[in-house]
């Protein structure tokens, strides 16, 4: 087993810029393809084709991915190519006001529709009161209004002759019609008509009664004479209302005579306008023409108005809508309110979209965690999707909260592909949670966090580089820049052989860059200025980690980097601050004493250990008795802890120390300070990767620096983690030195021999490891520790026996 370091040149993999034939990014093309995504992509294409129902997409993907741009992107590709969807309009049911109707118009139609209404009424309001005021009109009127008058006067004429033939005389009072008796052609007096004759009186008040009779049927019939004018005036007014608006409305009609569902809606306007073509003429003109003054309704014209809800006559293909707040009412749209006389009213013409209207026919894009986290716009979402038709409908009246009556517009149908934009956890969440989203979302394109690095995927980089450079109006990058992009590139993917695609990351480092060349005076970003971004960003970040180290030189947080303790060894731990991570050496400690075979994790019994240590853990119980206790019980009983540890505890990337600080604290031989290690282990003692290598061998490097590198102090990682190494370039140039090392191991016998510089010891046929190795005394103590427990076992039982017979013999009964 090779405990050899590993050389400088294993520890960082840099890009050289003498493999791009240009000298700055100006020189290349823009580049037109998405690096590294081929996955999603089909998945996105497949998506986007597939028209059936049920075929919406969820995109996937850390935030800052690129995963909007993509899709708006080949969205709006897409979308050239589709048919423009039509408009939606919504106008008054004249049947049912608070059920409004909506109409379907090819593209541009509806716009051209509202302004031939708002057209139309402007006619109406000039040209209707104009023809009231017309002389024929008047004239017409008022001979029906003289014949009515004729025909009254002609009645009272015709009974006042008959009451002069009886010599009776009709009178007319400001009180009514009074009957008198005459003589010779004079009234007679009550008190005259007292002194005739009884039977004259008698004669003379049967004729009255009998005219009274006459005069009230003619009075009775006078409000009939007068209805029968009224309504000639209303058919007159009808003919003269036709003949204004009728005109108007065959115009529009052979406008849109190929729009079926317009010419009915067109007809009933017709309709209405006569039927109220008072709401056409002022209160004071009315009373005048139509013999009542109206009070006109400052609202009432607007009946004849047109909602455009839909608009797409400056939409080239299908529409491609982003929502950035999907509330539910953003969503599904909303019917708003106006104060009037200390009420709120509302009325079609208030209706307003929703994303669901402009999207219609084309693309809708939205975000997981903002969806979900508006009340009922996910249960919206799933509704509309399930019904195909999109109903603008307030929470209250879909919860039931309220009983008023309110607005029900005919709801609008829904042809619309939906992308949701999110991360993996909410779509396994959603999945797991919600039997509808696997129906309404049946493809998931999953974005890839890295792409291989290779000399095509490198170039390809460039030209990525080169494209934000160009789109954001920035310096050009020359080749030296760009060869330390695609390093950091590798760094924060964590491996050497690949390039993350997390773009703003990049993009992020590449504005900074071009800051601080413009900072320098100069015209191109060099590979200096993305040196000096990321350092600026490393030290904006930085604060705690640099407390933590200053506490660890002042020895506030004990760390040791000379000499040898046993059952001591430096373990190391990754802190993540935001987007910052750093690494932090920590003590391991373990004591081992007679027990049961327990391994008692000691941050786990305070819960301050995450399941996933304990796990780490327990597997250090199972590997000792796999391997020095088959024959024998594990007689152990060990604590593992580490020390000055204030916070939760979770990964098992610290087992391997862990198990080599319980070897060492069993065979007596002291660990070396100088070395901290990182790395998990399995029941057979295999070393496995874990994650945050060069964070931890970066902190530990810091602690040694600045007490002094000695040339042995360095760093064991698991042999599966060299790939992973981008470390900076002073651990390069120190390694490079011989003043420290970087050691790849692949067992924990390879491991505990470099930290103890004894030999880890192999089985001979009998099963035995030699005296003098550490796994031999390891073996040696637990045999030692099994004895020694049975012993204390027998002596233990030898004496509950004799105390058991005493008790006996003194017995009484």
């Amino acid at each position: 087993m090779t405990t050899e370091s590993l050389p400088s040149s294993a520890l960082f993999h840099p890009c050289d810029p003498a493999q791009f034939e240009f000298e700055t990014t100006s020189e290349l093309e823009e580049l037109t393809e998405i690096i590294g995504q081929r996955r999603a992509l089909e998945s996105v294409h497949f998506g986007v084709g597939m028209r059936r129902e049920g075929y919406n997409l969820y995109v996937m993907g850390p935030s800052g991915m690129g995963k909007h741009t993509l899709i708006d992107r080949f969205l709006g590709e897409k979308a050239a190519t589709r048919p423009t969807p039509p408009d939606w309009v919504y106008v008054n049911n004249f049947d049912q006001a608070h059920k409004p109707r909506s109409l379907r118009l090819p593209a541009g139609q509806g716009r051209r529709l509202r302004d031939d209404m708002e057209h139309f009424v402007e006619e109406l309001a000039s040209s209707i009161p104009a023809a009231f005021e017309g002389d024929e009109y008047r004239a017409h009127v008022q001979s029906i209004e003289d014949e009515l008058k004729e025909r009254q006067e002609s009645a009272f004429e015709e009974l006042s002759e008959e009451a002069a033939k009886h010599d009776i005389k009709l009178f007319r009072t400001p009180s009514g019609f009074a009957f008198a008796p005459m003589r010779k052609g004079e009234v007679v007096g009550p008190d005259e008509f007292a002194k005739w004759p009884r039977k004259a009186q008698q004669h003379t008040e049967e004729v009255v009664a009998n005219l009274q009779e006459k005069l009230q049927r003619i009075i009775q019939q006078i409000p009939v004479w007068r209805r029968e004018v009224r309504d000639r005036i209303k058919e007159i007014n009808r003919e003269v209302t036709m003949s204004v608006v009728g005109h108007l409305i065959d115009e529009l009609k052979q406008r849109y005579a190929d729009l079926p569902d317009v010419a009915t809606y067109l007809d009933a306007v017709r309709q209405d306008v006569v039927d109220n073509v008072k709401d056409f003429i002022k209160g004071e003109e009315s009373e005048g023409i139509l013999g009542q003054q109206q009070q006109r309704d400052p609202r009432a014209l607007h009946r004849y108005k047109v909602n455009v809800i839909v608009d797409h006559s400056t939409t080239e293909g299908a529409p491609v809508t982003y929502l950035d707040n999907p509330t539910y009412l953003n969503l599904v749209g909303r019917a708003e309110h106006l104060a009037q006389y200390g009420a709120l009213v509302t009325d079609f013409t208030l209706l307003k979209p929703g994303a669901f209207h402009e999207a219609s026919g084309g693309y809708l894009i939205l975000d997981a965690h903002k969806l979900l986290t508006h009340i009922y716009a996910w249960e919206g979402l799933k509704r509309a999707l399930y019904s195909n038709e999109i109903r603008i409908e307030s929470l209250e009246k879909m919860l039931s909260l309220v009983s008023t009556v309110s607005l029900e517009p005919e709801p609008i149908p829904l042809d619309i592909k939906v992308v949701i934009l999110g991360d993996r956890f909410i779509y396994y969440l959603l999945h797991a949670y919600d039997p509808d989203f696997a129906e309404l979302f049946k493809v998931a394109a999953d974005f890839e966090g890295h792409i291989d690095r290779s000399k095509e995927s490198q170039a390809l980089y460039a030209r990525l580089i080169a494209t934000l450079a160009q789109k954001e109006r920035m310096r050009p990058f020359d080749r030296g820049a760009v060869a330390r992009v695609i390093e950091h590139g590798a760094r924060l993917v964590e491996d050497s052989e690949k390039l993350t695609t997390h773009m703003r990351s990049i993009a992020d480092t590449l504005r900074e860059a071009d800051y601080w060349a413009g900072e320098a005076n100069r015209d191109t970003v060099t590979a200096e200025d993305i040196q000096t971004a990321i350092d600026h960003y490393v030290y904006r970040s930085s604060r705690v980690r640099e407390q933590i180290q200053e506490a660890i030189q002042r020895n506030t947080i004990y760390i040791d980097t000379d000499g040898a303790r046993v059952g001591q060894i430096n373990g190391l731990s990754v802190l993540a601050m935001g987007q910052y991570a750093f690494g932090q050496p920590s003590r391991i400690t373990a004591t081992v004493h007679i027990g049961e075979g327990q391994v008692v994790d000691i941050e786990r019994e305070v819960e301050m250990g995450g399941p996933i240590h304990s796990k780490g853990v327990l597997i250090l119980s199972s590997f000792l008795a796999s391997r020095y206790a088959q024959d024998h019980p594990l007689s152990l009983s060990a604590s593992l802890v580490f020390e000055q540890s204030y916070a939760g505890v979770d990964g098992d990337s610290a087992s391997l120390a862990e198990l080599c600080a319980l070897m060492s604290a069993l065979s007596r031989i002291p660990i070396k300070q100088s070395f901290a290690m990182t790395g998990s282990v399995n029941q057979h003692g295999e070393v496995q990767p874990i994650g945050g290598v060069n964070e931890k061998i970066e902190g530990f490097f810091d602690v040694c620096r600045a007490r002094g590198l000695n040339g042995e102090q360095g760093v064991l990682i698991p042999a599966s983690n060299v790939k992973h190494l981008m470390l900076r370039s002073d651990i390069v140039e120190a390694a490079k030195q011989g003043q420290f090392h970087i050691h790849p191991v692949e067992s924990v016998d390879q491991a505990i021999a470099l930290l103890t510089g004894q030999a880890a010891g192999e089985r001979d046929q009998e099963g035995n490891y030699p005296e003098e190795s550490l796994n031999g005394l390891v073996q040696n103590r637990l045999t030692e520790m099994s004895l020694v427990r049975q012993t204390f076992a027998d002596q233990a039982k030898e004496k509950f026996k004799g105390d058991e017979g005493r008790v006996r013999l003194d017995d009484p009964s």
